[in-house]
């Protein structure tokens, strides 16, 4: 291919930026690179140690010395090894570096002179520079490459493992050709476009998808620096505009980091308006794509000429020869289909694609996925590479008889064909039994804090366990500030962000530290974070004085801008809120919202479980909630320690059905009806991801959840009783309202209610959302609605109280036949103690009494049928990918509504839809849909 576009393109350009110097590029042609990488072969050939086909390490800094010296191995039919950027800390440098020297076994590694220090302590290398090779007399043209390529790699790329060692991929000329073929198959270029490289040549998308990938075409490449393109995102568009660049890459940080830039400086008009018209591909990979930053991103770029579907994500590997899957329709599929992370599409030419399902043992049959449902990514084709080099075991490993290579990674393919990448399996944390990506996680981070934040990463770590005899895993998140960040105060709100954004998105609190400079991250030439880096340096301690000054920073600020307590209750109150969240109470101020701290429901539930024990009292779930700081709730825990003359033990508690989650915002709020077992607990984690939509957030909870309180005993006065509730709180529409399981028909009622209104013929209820219910409830609540046990069997399943396995098997052994007594007495045998203790159930017989409720609710539907019609109805539906019977049901609300009903596939089940795995994805739909909606 060299020699070919040698003598067909021989003025073809190689355009290269020095870092820090975008205005003055050196050149080069092809037929030069050709002429000088051949004689450079023969003096390769020439040095001590070399025979054909052995390996050479490659390790310069700028782009034309590892292009020309890749070039120049590889026509002295040796095996070029282009060498990975080296380690800051002297130690892992040098270990790396012996393992290679072993790997390779003794390779020659061609370098510049300035390098050698690097090198320092490594033995078995044979170390050359360039500067002395070259000063030597021009060697005679005995040699001018071999007549055909070497029969075994082309080239070895490495890439690092789950230990951190490097492994080396042997991609052959077969694998290269076929992937650029097929690369250049996807999206047709404008006539002599040229490319723009930003990446370090030892990464394969620099190589493969850029470099050879341009050569292949004919077509001009520039390479610039990756610092002066992530420094300043202006700079890349400028340098887009100024080459008429057709194809360059962006990944999701870097598309973030331009959307922040572009809003401080208006670059639409004038002189310096940068001109994109010949861009046909920004391609996008290593991480996850957030599809509100593809969109703003998306926007950008078309103003100034691009087509709107210019940001093309994909998936790749170096065993893949980089990107061989691409979304050649974004953001539009993914806004279409209310995805948060973009689609990587589809297969190129080279390349198939297949998920299957875990068997147990890694060679038992293979189980294919359906359609949107997780399992393990295997692809096979000409484009995958056949093996690691000398390295037989993770080979045979990563490879099933078929071929079909197992890439680590966990996705699905929905039911058009397009891939969704879920995350690598070594990202995974587990946490509760929850297996949740570190990578998702640190994608909500960079949403939440935007331009504050200059890196993060995200990753799992071992955190040691409250015995101290083990350890468990926990989320670990590092971060660098902003130039714009520089006091405590910042840095305290940036960490509170931080810490919510894990709690809402995950149910688990992190380790959040600062670090002072970016620099201090390993980063790969994608401009990307390595977890497997990071985490190894965070457990070797090297960044211990920087996380020891970290919280020094935030416990200092925080002890100094809390507010005092001025009672013993106070005081007792914030080593509360304290222990439950695993923090020192002199941070703790006694105006500050325990939501704010980031409390979860089961925090919430845990604070209720001590608070009661100390002070031998049982204080009702909301009166938390509506009283979340130390200073309310010791105000309004007095009268239930010291009694006035007035008030009497049995005197009922007033019961009202509104819990505010939120109290500001200029939407129309959100009124959050519950499930069948009454309570709004399910709801706080949906509230915090809802906390960009600007809205009041309201609840309705059910009566009888506190002892005090007699149960509903119809559907009519339940009905009478949220309404005249709303209307005191929101006397005029237009309302919003969603309703969960079971309250999806509560949810219709009172939107029948308040459009009928007299007074209200002009505000009518403007979203009516339907979590997984169909219309028909008593059909859907039958097997339960005459049995107690069931009911109660169920909502201890719900709870996590016990298994699904075990709620399944009783079930079916007639645990609904049981005397009431006797099945409540079996369950609770075999449940969870912990999770009861945490939910307070085994001391005030909560469980049995929340059973009550949702057995009373279903019970009032036995006799109910739907009648009438709204204006529209919106269905949510959760079921794991597979539609079925399901959909058909849901289907039925078209029958009670004016406009089609608008159905929207969400992640989980109808239990799980709300949880910590799934409530990022329902948020993300449920906004678009009011937003739809007008609301």
């Amino acid at each position: 291919m060299l020699r070919g576009i040698a003598s067909t393109k021989p003025s073809g350009r190689l355009i290269f930026y020095a870092t820090g110097h975008l205005s003055k590029p050196q050149e080069a042609d092809y037929r030069s690179l050709y002429k000088q990488a051949t004689q450079n072969s023969r003096i390769i050939r020439s040095l001590g140690g070399f025979h054909e086909g052995c390996t050479v390490l490659i390790h310069f800094e700028c782009h034309w010395d590892n292009i020309l010296w890749f070039w120049s191995v590889l026509l002295a039919n040796a095996i070029p090894v282009p060498s990975s950027p080296l380690s800051n800390v002297p130690e892992h440098r040098r270990k790396h570096l012996q393992h290679l020297s072993a790997l390779l076994e003794g390779p020659i590694c061609i370098t510049r002179a300035e390098k050698l220090v690097l090198f320092d302590g490594v033995s078995g290398i044979r170390l050359y520079t360039a500067e002395a090779m070259l000063s030597q007399p021009l060697m005679s043209a005995s040699h001018d490459g071999p007549a055909r390529p070497h029969s075994g790699a082309a080239v070895l790329m490495l890439t690092s493992g789950s230990t951190g060692h490097a492994k080396a991929v042997r991609l052959s000329h077969r694998n290269i050709l076929a992937a650029i073929r097929g690369k250049a198959s996807v999206r047709k270029l404008p006539a002599n476009g040229p490319f723009l490289n930003w990446i370090g040549v030892d990464h394969v998308a620099s190589l493969v998808e850029s470099h050879l990938h341009a050569m292949y075409l004919g077509v001009d490449q520039i390479h610039v620096h990756a610092v002066d393109v992530l420094s300043s995102p202006r700079s890349f568009l400028r340098l887009l505009s100024y080459h008429r660049v057709a194809r360059s890459f962006a990944p999701n940080f870097f598309l973030a980091k331009l959307v922040a830039a572009m809003k401080t400086e208006d670059y639409h008009r004038g002189p310096g308006r940068p001109d994109l018209r010949n861009l046909a591909v920004l391609a996008s990979g290593g991480e996850a794509n957030d599809v509100e930053t593809v969109a703003a991103a998306a926007a950008i770029l078309s103003k100034y000429g691009a087509p709107k579907n210019v940001i093309t994500p994909g998936f790749g590997m170096t065993e893949t020869c980089a990107g061989a899957i691409f979304n050649l329709d974004c953001p539009n599929y993914d806004v279409h289909n209310n995805r948060p992370f973009a689609s990587l599409g589809k297969c190129m030419p080279g390349i198939e694609v297949r998920i299957t399902l875990p068997t147990g043992t890694p060679r038992g049959p293979v189980m294919l996925a359906r359609a949107n449902e997780p399992g393990n990514l295997e692809v096979r084709g000409d484009v995958v590479f056949d093996g690691y080099y000398r390295n037989s075991a993770a080979t045979a490993d990563a490879f099933l008889p078929d071929r079909w290579f197992r890439t680590g990674d966990t996705a699905l393919l929905d039911k058009e064909g397009n891939l969704y990448l879920l995350g690598r399996l070594s990202d995974v944390v587990d946490i509760n039994g929850i297996k949740l990506n570190t990578a998702d996680i640190q994608t909500w981070i960079d949403q939440e804090l935007g331009s504050r934040l200059s890196r993060t990463v995200c990753f799992p770590s071992q955190a040691p366990s409250a015995s101290g005899s083990e350890s468990t895993e926990q989320i670990t998140v590092a971060y660098v500030p902003s130039p714009g960040v520089v006091d405590a105060a910042d840095l305290v709100d940036m960490h509170d962000k931080i810490v919510e954004t894990c709690l809402i998105s995950t149910g688990s609190r992190p380790q959040v530290f600062a670090l002072p400079d970016d620099r201090l991250l390993p980063v790969t030439s994608l401009g990307k974070i390595s977890r497997v880096r990071v985490r190894t340096l965070f457990e070797n301690g090297i960044f211990d004085q920087h996380i020891t000054a970290y919280n020094s920073v935030i416990h200092t600020h925080r002890a100094r801008s809390r507010g005092l307590p001025t009672s013993e209750a106070e005081s007792h109150l914030l080593q509360d809120f304290a222990d439950i969240l695993g923090t020192d109470a002199t941070v703790i101020g006694t105006d500050t919202p325990i939501f704010d701290l980031g409390f979860t429901s089961m925090d919430l539930i845990r604070l209720k479980r001590r608070i009661d024990i100390r002070l031998a009292i049982d204080i009702p779930l909301l009166t938390l909630m509506t009283n979340s700081t130390a200073r309310l709730l010791a105000t309004a825990l007095s009268p239930l320690l010291s009694p006035c003359s007035s008030c009497t033990d049995d005197t009922p508690a007033p019961y009202s059905p509104i819990v505010t989650l939120r109290t500001t915002g200029s939407k129309p709020p959100l009124w959050l009806i519950h499930p069948a077992a009454g309570d709004i607990l399910v709801f706080i984690n949906l509230v915090h991801q809802l906390a960009s939509d600007d809205r009041p957030i309201y609840a309705l909870r059910a009566r009888g959840l506190e002892p005090s309180e007699a149960p509903f005993t119809s559907i009519d006065e339940v009905i009478t009783t949220y309404h005249a509730a709303i209307r005191e709180k929101q006397p005029t529409g237009p309302y919003v309202i969603a309703g969960y399981g079971y309250g999806g028909a509560l949810a219709f009622e009172l939107a029948k209610r308040l459009e009928s209104d007299p007074e209200n013929e002009t505000s009518p209820v403007a979203f009516l959302g339907v979590l997984n219910t169909p219309p028909h409830i008593k059909t859907h609540t039958r097997h339960v609605q005459a049995n107690f046990n069931l009911t109660l069997l169920h909502l201890s399943h719900a709870l996590g109280i016990v298994t699904e396995m075990y709620a399944l098997g009783v079930e079916s052994a007639g645990f609904g036949d049981l005397d009431p007594e006797d099945a409540t007495a079996r369950l609770l045998a075999v449940a969870d103690k912990v999770r009861m203790a945490d939910l307070g159930f085994s001391v005030d017989g909560g469980l049995e009494r929340w059973a009550k409720v949702a057995h009373g609710m279903q019970s009032m539907a036995v006799n109910y049928e739907p009648e009438g019609r709204v204006g529209a109805v919106d269905v949510f539906h959760a079921g794991s990918g597979s539609l079925g019977d399901d959909v058909d049901h849901l289907s039925r609300w078209a029958e009670f509504a004016v406009e089609p009903v608008r159905i929207h596939e969400v992640d989980g089940e109808e239990y799980t839809m709300l949880r910590p795995e799934n409530v990022l994805g329902f948020a993300t739909v449920l906004k678009k849909a009011m937003r739809d909606r007008g609301v």
